[in-house]
């Protein structure tokens, strides 16, 4: 299918606060995340403590350091939103150092989230929200096997304007015939 370069998940540390504090002050990286209307959109502080609760579990967040296959810290991914009844959640990605988009990190690292959700969660359907506009999030989530469900309609106020956005997923059915093709 397509080769992506390798990355591993970890647990996050509170040393990873200053590094998400710094990429979330670049509004280029959080245009699409869904974050205060306010510059910068969390303190140090905040910053630390959201990621305390991560560490925690306090806040419903299973969130994952990303790393690059020398061990650099590039982003984060994470599950919530979970429905443990009808076996489901949604996924969260970002790429925070640049210099790693449009490589295919944000693919692999959203793979292993994928096979972590349903494989140790036992999902059935990991589905996510993202804006219509943001066209290349659109192509890499179509190209990692995510279906198209529905338009939310003015779903995120995003500096004073409603705005759409499309709700995709993925089942396990369809992760695991996609990872069969990309191992043989």
């Amino acid at each position: 299918m397509f080769h992506l370069p390798k990355v591993t998940l970890r647990e996050l540390r509170i040393t990873d606060a200053e590094e998400r504090y710094q990429w979330c002050l670049d509004e280029e990286v959080i245009k699409y995340l869904n974050m205060p209307e306010k510059y910068p959109p969390f303190s140090r502080d905040e910053t630390k403590n959201w990621i305390e609760m991560c560490i925690k579990k306090t806040n419903g967040y299973e969130q994952r350091a990303i790393l690059d296959q020398d061990g650099v810290h590039i982003g984060w991914v994470d599950l919530k939103n979970f429905d443990r009844l009808n076996k489901h959640a949604e996924l969260g990605i970002a790429i925070g150092d640049k210099r790693y988009w449009g490589k295919g990190y944000g693919l692999s690292a959203m793979r292993e989230m994928l096979d972590y959700g349903f494989t140790y969660f036992d999902l059935n359907k990991i589905w996510l929200r993202v804006e219509v506009d943001n066209e290349k999030a659109i192509s890499s989530y179509k190209r990692m096997g995510y279906v198209e469900e529905g338009i939310l309609r003015q779903d995120r106020l995003r500096k004073g304007v409603f705005v759409d956005r499309l709700r995709m997923s993925i089942l396990r059915e369809e992760f695991n015939r996609m990872k069969r093709g990309m191992a043989e």
